[in-house]
């Protein structure tokens, strides 16, 4: 890693996000911003109510849950682009900027939504929370069982995002004088290798035990509390992510070479395809009516690294289509993924909002789904435009005078 040639290096990472939407719209590449819409509407249709899910979408609604895994797949190539590619140029990295800039980018809106939470409790999903001690410290997908207090636990990605800033530049700072293609691959390759095994294990103990005494509550406590939820369950995207930087950083000749963008989407729409089907094999959970997100063994075991590896495919077919698709005019994309922060900090809470207000009664069927998706972006708009801009601004003022 002591030269580097940067491929697309406009694609590398989104730019400032501090001036207006428009401005935004013709500034992004889009490849990375239609998966980051996609994995947003996914979230937000989860965790919409069966009652007001339109049934085109009913089909897609317990999918919704892969919406995460795009996020650490994005989030693992575009944090590992930008770490690679400095400690490449440099020899370095600066550890209080990159710090600085994260903790403007992530602990604004989440604060602000942590306090809402905190202080107004009709806004919460569920009638418990988890202590706030466990969302400021990063702990909270840690031993986090269902049953004990649900309200603003999609901050659990968020927890597992943190660990990977903590832990990638370490990585890189060791491995930048003698990392290659090969390496880094290979330590990707026993990261997933090594999840797989533990999900494997604690799935057969924690899982497999109540589900077949019939327990299945007990069976979906477990399964989300020792595998879905922990950091190191949860690495696939991330190191596929990371694999995908590191390959198109110091190896495009050979990306370009052997994986063409039709190619790269095929492969990876055959990957996620495959994962999906492995997802809907429900097993031994077929006819209960627990969530889909409950997974029997294989969808555990093998339908986590699969799904990735798709993503990751499809990413860097898109980011080599972006002279192609960047010449779309698709502003709603653009839109939706500038949002996306937003929506998912507060789209829980929303619909809690729009319960109040609108009567659940009136939150069904096409209109209750039209009222949700509006005062959704409503509120996600306003989050943007009020603390998410405001401290983007101060992070790109506080940058500049750091140089």
């Amino acid at each position: 890693m002591n030269t580097i040639t940067v491929a697309n290096s406009k694609l590398l990472a989104p730019p400032s996000e501090t001036t207006s939407l428009s401005a935004i719209a013709r500034s992004r590449a889009l490849g990375p911003d239609i998966l980051r819409a996609i994995a947003i509407l996914l979230v937000m249709l989860l965790h919409l109510p069966a009652e007001a899910t339109p049934l085109p979408l009913v089909g897609l609604r317990p999918y919704g849950w892969l919406g995460v895994d795009i996020f650490f797949v994005l989030s693992g190539f575009l944090i590992g682009t930008q770490l690679m590619a400095e400690a490449a140029r440099s020899g370095s990295i600066d550890l209080k900027s990159f710090y600085l800039r994260r903790a403007l980018r992530i602990l604004p809106a989440f604060l602000v939504v942590l306090g809402l939470y905190a202080l107004i409790p009709p806004l919460r999903d569920a009638p418990a929370m988890q202590p706030a001690w466990r969302f400021l410290t990063a702990t909270l997908n840690f031993g986090l069982d269902p049953r004990s207090g649900t309200a603003f636990t999609e901050a659990w990605s968020l927890s597992v995002e943190a660990h990977f800033y903590l832990a990638l530049p370490v990585l890189v700072l060791l491995l930048r004088r003698h990392a290659t293609i090969v390496s880094v691959t290979l330590l990707a390759a026993t990261i997933v290798i090594v999840g797989m095994g533990l999900r494997l294990a604690i799935w057969q103990g924690e899982v497999g035990l109540p589900a077949a005494a019939y327990q299945y509550n007990e069976a979906f406590a477990a399964y989300l509390r020792d595998i879905y939820y922990p950091t190191y369950n949860r690495l696939d995207g991330l190191a596929f992510g990371v694999v995908l930087a590191a390959v198109r950083l110091f190896r495009p000749l050979l990306w370009e070479r052997y994986m063409p963008p039709y190619i790269a989407l095929v492969i990876g729409s055959i990957l996620a395809t495959s994962a999906i089907m492995i997802f809907s094999e429900r097993g031994p959970f077929a006819e209960t009516n627990l969530p889909f997100l409950l997974q029997p063994l294989p969808g555990a075991v093998a339908g986590f690294p699969l799904f990735s590896a798709g993503v990751a495919f499809i990413l860097g077919a898109l980011l080599d289509l972006q002279p192609k698709i960047g010449r779309w005019h698709l502003p709603a994309v653009t839109g939706i993924a500038t949002l996306s922060y937003s929506l998912y900090l507060t789209h829980k809470a929303v619909y809690q909002l729009d319960r109040m207000v609108f009567g659940r009664e009136n939150l069904q069927g096409l209109s209750g789904f039209v009222i949700y998706i509006a005062t959704c972006f409503i509120v996600a708009a306003t989050l943007w435009f009020v603390v998410e801009r405001s401290f983007l601004h101060l992070r790109d003022h506080l940058m500049s005078r750091m140089r």
